[in-house]
């Protein structure tokens, strides 16, 4: 009986779906017009997100210089945007600092995706696992709150004994710590913001729990989803960083206090230069990429 309405309620959407093609397709100039203003809402979410990206990078290179500047920090320790760039790209010696770097930085962009992938997957889970059975949530949001509460400092010898020190399972749970709490508390609160027109069509028609989840919830929290995604970019940056620190001893993490401890401040400043700016260029990919996939669905994008 059950999967008789499953696949009634199936029918319904998808004959819904086609009967608003049809009307679309039967008027070639609405259909272009659709197209025309699709790609118009894209064009300018694009734009906006290019010109946010540009902004930041400013403002960041202006607080920078300021900082420099107007501290009184010594010149031999503190190096400002120029001292950063001559040291990376002008420099006799530019090519070797740049191969002494840049594979510190692609380490710690590997760590990163670790736990930026595994902490996304682990929230959609739990939040999907949340929606279905209160029972569930009960039992886990606890834990989940516990973790976020006590500093990850103080239990990550305890994590590094469980897992291994220097292992990838280390660099797992501590980025996937980082990155959860966020994106669990994001993808929560868009699937509670269903519309409840929309589940009513459901469970008239027949349709189960998990159906309304998979037909409204879930496409209806995807400006969450991306939210958490662009909250879980620099956290799982930060959460290699930590890792390399406390368990790996490698990529930039394990790399600064070595640098510090060797007064080799051009390549401190460097590195923290250019992991910045690589997890804004991410940030700002996985901003591009919502405004993309919002605006073909016809959805308001978060960056109005």
């Amino acid at each position: 009986m059950s999967r008789t309405r499953t696949a009634t309620l199936d029918n319904a959407s998808a004959g819904a779906s086609a009967t608003a093609k049809l009307a679309v397709s039967a008027d070639p100039a609405a259909l272009a017009q659709l197209r025309a203003d699709r790609r118009r809402a894209i064009a300018r979410s694009l734009g906006r997100s290019l010109l946010n990206a540009l902004l930041t990078f400013v403002v960041l290179i202006v607080l920078w210089q300021a900082v420099v500047s107007l501290t009184g920090i010594s010149p031999y320790v503190a190096k400002g945007p120029l001292d950063v760039w001559s040291f990376l790209v002008t420099d006799e010696d530019a090519a070797k600092h740049r191969d002494q770097l840049f594979p510190l930085l692609g380490q710690t962009l590997s760590d990163s995706l670790i736990g930026f992938v595994v902490g996304m997957i682990v929230a959609i889970v739990l939040a999907i696992a949340f929606s279905l059975s209160k029972g569930v949530e009960a039992g886990v949001m606890p834990l989940v709150l516990l973790l976020r509460t006590i500093p990850l400092v103080s239990i990550a010898p305890v994590i590094i004994l469980i897992t291994g020190r220097g292992t990838p399972a280390s660099v797992a749970v501590i980025g996937t710590i980082v990155v959860l709490f966020p994106a669990l508390a994001n993808v929560l609160f868009g699937l509670s913001r269903a519309s409840r027109q929309s589940l009513d069509v459901v469970h008239v028609y027949g349709g189960s729990r998990f159906t309304a989840l998979r037909k409204v919830n879930l496409p209806g929290a995807l400006p969450s989803i991306f939210a958490a995604m662009r909250v879980s970019v620099p956290a799982a940056v930060t959460g290699a960083l930590l890792a390399e620190w406390l368990s790996t001893g490698t990529g930039i993490g394990g790399s600064i206090l070595k640098f510090n401890a060797q007064a080799q401040f051009a390549q401190l400043w460097a590195s923290i230069a250019l992991i910045t700016i690589i997890t804004l260029l991410l940030y700002n990919l996985v901003q591009i990429l919502e405004n993309i996939v919002l605006a073909r669905m016809g959805m308001a994008t978060s960056t109005a």
